[in-house]
C-alpha cells in the first residue's frame, strides 16, 4: 500500500528534514496515527506525528545537529516537537504502559512497534507508515475496520477504558466521525458499563472531548445515542428534555445561513433556557470567563421574545446575538438576523456626559439620566449617526428644562 506517497503533505520540506535527521545511522521512524488514517480516507491532514525507536535525548541530539529547533513539549512521556522549515511535528519514542489508573499512565520506553500500537485506543489509530515507501503496518486489523467504518478498541474494550476513562467519550466521537452502521457491540457495551468512571476525569478533559463532539458536522445522531446510553446523566445532568428538537432546529438554521459549527452554541441547545443553569455548567466545565458569559447570554435570551438583532447585539454582543437568533428562530428569522449582523459592529454612542454639561446641564444625576434616555432612543432608532444623536440630545435636554 503506497497511497500515502501521493498525499499533499508527504514531501513537505520540514517533515523530510526531520525524518532524514532521525533516520541516520539506522534510526527507525514512522508516521503514525491520524495522518495515516485520514490520508487513507481521503481527508485533509493537519498534523503529521512521528514515532521512533530512538530515546528522547537521542531524538533531541539528532534534530539539533541538523539545525532543527527542538521543543521538549512532553519529554517526560517521550515526546518532543521538531520545528523545521516552518513545519512542526511531534516525535514520540515508542512506549508501553507500566501502570494506569484511568486518568494517567506510567510508561516505559519500548523498542517494539507492536507494543506501542497495543497501548493505543482504537485499531484505526494504530496504523504506522514507512516514511520512504508509504507501506502501512497494521497490527490489529485497523485497515479492515477503517474500510468497514468500524470503531473497535484494541484488545479487550473494558481494559482499554480502564486505562483511560476518556476513551468512553472518544468512542462516541470517533463513531460519529468515522463510523458506518451501528456501534461495535463489544465497545458499546463496555462504554455503557463504565460510564460512571467519567466522574473521575478532570473537568477540562471532559469539556474538551464534549466540545469536539459538538462541533462535528452533524452530532445529532451521536448526541441521541449518548443520551440513551446514560452518558449525559453523568457528564451533563442538566440536559434539557427538549434538547433534540432544539438541536435539530439549530442545525437547520446553521445550514440555512451558512453558519460554521460552534461548540458553545450547540451546547446551549442541549441546556434549558436558564442563565443560572448555564453558568453552573460553564463553571463546572472550567470554561473561561468569556465563555461562561457567552453561554449564559444564550440561555438567558433563548426562551424570551427577541428584540431586533442589532438591539440584542447592543446588549450582549454581536456573536452572542447571532447565536441566540440561530437557536431561537426559524430559518427565515435566523437568516434575516444573520444578514443584519454580518460585518456589523456595535457602535459607540456619539455623545458623552461632557457634551450634556456643555449644553448647560449641571453635573450630577441629571446628566446620567439624560445620557441614558438618549442612548435608549438611539438604540430604538437602530443607531443613527452623530447628527441625529445631537437632535435627540437637544430634545432630552429641552424636556428636562420643561
Amino acid at each position: 500500500m503506497k497511497l500515502l506517497v501521493e498525499a499533499p503533505w508527504w514531501d513537505r520540506e520540514g517533515l523530510r528534514r526531520i525524518i532524514a535527521a532521525l533516520s541516520e545511522d539506522g534510526g527507525a521512524v514512522r508516521i503514525v496515527g491520524g495522518a495515516v488514517r485520514d490520508t487513507l480516507l481521503g481527508l485533509a491532514v493537519t498534523d503529521v506525528d512521528l514515532a521512533t525507536t530512538l530515546r528522547p535525548d537521542d531524538v533531541m541530539r539528532r534534530l539539533e545537529a541538523a539545525d532543527i529547533k527542538v521543543v521538549p513539549t512532553g519529554i517526560a512521556h517521550g515526546t518532543v516537537t521538531g520545528i523545521a522549515s516552518g513545519d512542526r511535528h511531534e516525535v514520540t519514542t515508542l512506549r508501553r504502559d507500566v501502570a494506569t489508573d484511568g486518568r494517567r499512565a506510567t510508561i516505559a520506553f519500548a523498542d517494539d512497534w507492536r507494543d506501542d500500537a497495543a497501548r493505543r485506543d482504537f485499531t484505526i489509530n494504530a496504523l504506522y507508515a514507512d516514511p520512504v515507501t508509504g507501506q502501512v503496518d497494521d497490527y490489529f486489523g485497523g485497515l479492515a475496520d477503517l474500510a468497514a467504518g468500524r470503531i473497535r478498541f484494541i484488545g479487550d474494550a473494558a481494559m482499554r477504558i480502564a486505562e483511560d476513562h476518556l476513551r468512553i467519550l472518544r468512542f462516541y466521537r470517533f463513531a460519529a466521525r468515522f463510523g458506518q452502521g451501528g456501534l461495535d457491540p463489544d465497545g458499546h457495551a463496555a462504554v455503557i458499563a463504565a460510564r460512571q468512571s467519567l466522574k473521575s476525569l478532570s473537568r477540562e478533559r471532559v469539556a474538551d472531548e464534549l466540545t469536539k463532539i459538538l462541533v462535528l458536522p452533524d452530532p445529532r445522531g451521536i448526541v441521541a445515542q449518548m443520551a440513551a446510553d446514560g452518558i449525559f446523566a453523568v457528564i451533563l445532568p442538566e440536559l434539557a428534555p427538549d434538547h433534540a428538537a432544539t438541536l435539530d432546529r439549530l442545525l437547520g438554521n446553521e445550514a440555512a445561513t451558512g453558519a460554521e459549527p460552534a461548540a458553545l452554541r450547540r451546547l446551549a441547545a442541549l441546556l434549558p433556557a436558564n442563565a443560572g443553569v448555564a453558568e453552573q455548567v460553564a463553571s463546572r466545565l472550567r470554561f473561561s470567563t468569556r465563555q461562561r458569559k457567552h453561554l449564559a447570554a444564550l440561555a438567558g435570551h433563548r426562551g424570551a421574545a427577541l428584540p431586533p438583532a442589532r438591539r440584542l447585539a447592543h446588549a450582549i454582543g454581536v456573536e452572542a446575538a447571532r447565536d441566540v437568533c440561530l437557536l431561537a428562530g426559524d430559518a427565515q428569522a435566523a437568516a434575516a438576523a444573520t444578514e443584519q449582523l454580518s460585518g456589523w459592529q456595535v457602535p459607540d454612542l456619539p455623545v458623552r456626559g461632557g457634551d450634556i454639561i456643555a449644553r448647560g446641564v449641571t453635573a450630577g444625576p441629571e446628566v446620567a439620566r439624560i445620557l441614558k434616555a438618549v442612548e435608549a432612543q438611539w438604540v430604538a432608532e437602530d443607531f443613527p449617526g452623530a447628527a441625529r444623536v445631537a437632535q435627540l440630545l437637544d430634545q432630552m435636554i429641552g424636556r428636562a428644562s420643561d
